[in-house]
């Protein structure tokens, strides 16, 4: 049974925030699934993404409040609350995926990741999901 502040089922917009709250984002459609990816970044992070398009995420934040990282093949700009240092979402900045961005579904409501479904990635090796 869900807790009192635990979701059932996927509520829209789906919504979240680093834990200081200088960082909060709104998702307008439900995202497939949430995704675990087991590549160096996310593994180190403890991410679970959700996927979507630009125009249906909204990241509200004023203007300094995270720092972006990129590496790697440089196309994807992972940000982080200067703050408390929670990893918030990426944006695509290059390559196939731009105009896509995912957010951090660990920071919103509990019960979230479970009420959309959760799949294993792997983004280490095979670049396909595990199940």
């Amino acid at each position: 049974m869900a807790g009192e502040n635990e979701v059932s089922a996927v509520e829209l917009p789906i919504t979240g925030s680093c834990h200081c709250g200088a960082v909060i984002y709104q998702m307008k459609v439900r995202p497939r699934f949430a995704v675990e990816c087991n590549c160096s970044i996310c593994r180190s992070l403890g991410t679970v993404w959700g996927h979507g398009e630009v125009g249906d995420i909204a990241v509200t934040a004023k203007p300094g409040a995270t720092t972006s990282y990129v590496w790697g093949d440089r196309q994807l700009a992972f940000h982080t609350c200067k703050t408390c240092g929670s990893t918030t979402h990426w944006e695509a900045v290059a390559g196939d995926a731009k105009g896509r961005m995912a957010v951090n579904l660990r920071l919103a409501r509990p019960g979230t990741i479970e009420a959309i479904g959760h799949r294993h990635f792997d983004g280490a090796d095979t670049w396909s999901f595990l199940d």
